[in-house]
């Protein structure tokens, strides 16, 4: 939602909308607002994971989140250390039921998901905390990436 390392512009049409519908508070929000890429992260839906989970079952929020927001042709980015975290399996098989591509981010072993994914990135250690510090520079890189190519 935010830029990474290119400044992201708001495309001209917008900009001059923003003005138009009010000249001053438009040009400050022209001027200050972003270009986006959209992106969700699940976790941070804190209310609707605690509601979903006292009233279904909090293993499959993500899911659930998958369900509602995703559509055919987005990716689902998963990161699981084990590859076997449940919430994250059952969000990549809502993902390819809905087409969307599956990127996975795991261990060593890649677990169930690397089954799931169109690209499974296993770094090449077992314990999380290693493999969480691997993940790092991979999930940096592929924004830097991202900001490439649409920026």
């Amino acid at each position: 939602m935010k830029r990474f390392v290119r400044e992201r512009p708001l495309a001209q049409e917008l900009q001059e909308a923003l003005k138009k519908v009010d000249p001053e508070k438009g040009s400050m929000l022209a001027s200050s607002l972003e270009g986006s890429i959209p992106a969700i992260c699940f976790s941070a839906h804190t209310a609707l994971s605690t509601a979903f989970g006292n009233d279904v079952d909090s293993s499959i929020s993500y899911a659930q989140q998958v369900s509602g927001y995703g559509l055919s042709g987005d990716v689902f980015w998963g990161l699981s250390t084990s590859g076997n975290a449940r919430n994250v399996l059952y969000a990549a098989i809502v993902a390819k039921a809905k087409g969307m591509k599956v990127l996975g981010m795991t261990g060593e072993g890649g677990g169930l998901l690397k089954d799931l994914c169109d690209v499974c990135i296993r770094v090449p250690e077992k314990e999380t905390f290693k493999v969480q510090e691997l993940h790092l520079p991979i999930y940096h890189w592929l924004c830097i990436y991202l900001e490439s190519v649409y920026w």
